[in-house]
């Protein structure tokens, strides 16, 4: 089986049902549920995830990014440090990263003072952490390729009259 375009496919719509996946794949539907039960196992399918544009719902979501400097452990580097940050139930994502910061931690809370009493009580008081920056979506306009807003709207010409 193509594991790469079985992939590739779930990637773009995680709801494809598995007898469409095997009538894209020229496959079995038997051999598609196996597979994907191989991939979950490997780790290589890791979830299945859904876009929800929370601006359009009555829901209050608050979603930060925060730059984190710290200074590598011995014999260790940074992955014990990354461990004892995302182990954190606040934190949603985390890239180690190039650059002035070593990480991104991305968190997601109810208002401004949730991720601040967060970044201030839990993170910045984080072992070899050094300093942290953090910054307040403001606005989403695309997520994982979707455009979110609404669909762009001509320009409208201003009438010129002599």
């Amino acid at each position: 089986m193509k594991q790469e375009l079985l992939l590739s496919l779930l990637e773009t719509n995680a709801r494809y049902s598995t007898r469409d996946l095997a009538d894209i794949l020229l496959e079995d539907e038997d051999s598609v549920i196996h597979t994907m039960n191989e991939l979950e196992k490997k780790k290589i399918i890791c979830g299945y995830h859904t876009i929800i544009n929370w601006d359009k719902t009555n829901r209050d979501k608050v979603m930060a990014m925060i730059e984190v400097e710290v200074s590598p452990e011995r014999d260790y580097g940074y992955d014990r440090i990354a461990r004892n940050i995302y182990r954190y139930p606040e934190v949603d994502t985390m890239y180690l990263m190039s650059g002035k910061s070593e990480f991104i931690v991305i968190i997601y809370g109810k208002t401004m003072q949730e991720v601040s009493n967060f970044v201030g009580s839990k993170l910045a008081t984080t072992d070899h952490v050094t300093s942290t920056s953090t910054f307040f979506v403001l606005k989403e306009y695309k997520v994982n390729g979707v455009v979110f807003g609404d669909e762009e709207k001509p320009e409208e010409r201003l009438v010129v009259t002599p």
